[in-house]
């Protein structure tokens, strides 16, 4: 097994790893919402929006949408690399106050795909040549994911998201 196969298992350990533990978490929450609860019409607005900017936020630091989004074009695959992670975790930061209107696990999630896609990116790159453009890693980064699109959190986390958010609203 060479090392760029050696990695991206790791990646992709990584993210079923995290990705039993949502499920397993949405599993307990899901027996817990089958109890009838008297109606509760009032959600906060402010824990809502929070929910709705966390979507936004992973859909932005999905590698797929980075990709699409920053240009590759003369840059070499470390510079390519360093603007992508430097774009996740300026996302990351610029929302890091919505943790305080979400639950923990929402939050754990959030951080976990942040960390994931970082990893990702790293890992990928090493795995190139270092004449590699930017090019090529984003070519990398999109077979990855044709390759096998559970490889990320990114679908989990959303999932997450939408069943803390519906809770608010029942």
């Amino acid at each position: 097994m060479d090392t760029t196969t050696m990695l991206i298992t790791l990646g992709v350990l990584f993210a079923v790893i995290f990705g039993s533990y949502i499920y397993l978490y949405l599993k307990e929450k899901k027996e817990i919402m089958k109890e009838p609860k008297p109606q509760n019409h009032s959600a906060n607005p402010l824990q809502l929006q929070a929910y709705e900017r966390l979507v936004i936020l992973a859909e932005r630091i999905s590698l797929k949408s980075l990709v699409s989004r920053i240009p590759s074009q003369g840059l070499t695959a470390i510079e390519y690399q360093s603007l992508l992670v430097d774009h996740i975790r300026h996302e990351y930061d610029y929302n890091l106050s919505q943790q305080l209107y979400v639950s923990p696990e929402a939050w754990q999630a959030i951080t976990s795909l942040k960390e994931q896609n970082i990893f990702i990116l790293h890992q990928l790159t090493g795995s190139l040549q270092p004449q590699a453009s930017g090019y090529d890693l984003s070519k990398r980064i999109l077979e990855l994911l044709d390759a096998d699109p559970q490889a990320t959190l990114h679908n989990i986390v959303l999932e997450a998201l939408r069943f803390e958010a519906k809770k608010l609203m029942v």
